[in-house]
């Protein structure tokens, strides 16, 4: 039991280590306008499903609107999100 523990401890320092390095990683100007333009572009296109839907489109029609709309702009296929249904 104390050895898991250990080993999960160590793990979780590791993977700790590793985000804060990343996190600690910094964006050249460009890097930041062109995610800010990214993270604007996303919003635009789920507002624009949202709008589909207040239409009474069903949703399977509206995410399709989507995946279109962020197609390589985002990760997934909810352009970078999915929530509860």
């Amino acid at each position: 039991m104390i050895k898991r523990f250990a080993k999960l401890v160590s793990i979780t320092a590791l993977c700790l280590t590793g985000a804060a390095a990343w996190a600690a990683t910094a964006h050249s100007d460009k890097e930041t306008k062109a995610d800010i333009a990214r993270h604007r572009a996303m919003s635009a296109a789920h507002e624009a499903a949202a709008k589909c839907l207040e239409t009474g489109k069903k949703e399977d029609v509206c995410n399709k609107e989507l995946q279109a709309a962020c197609k390589g702009m985002a990760i997934g296929k909810y352009c970078g999100m999915k929530h509860e249904h």
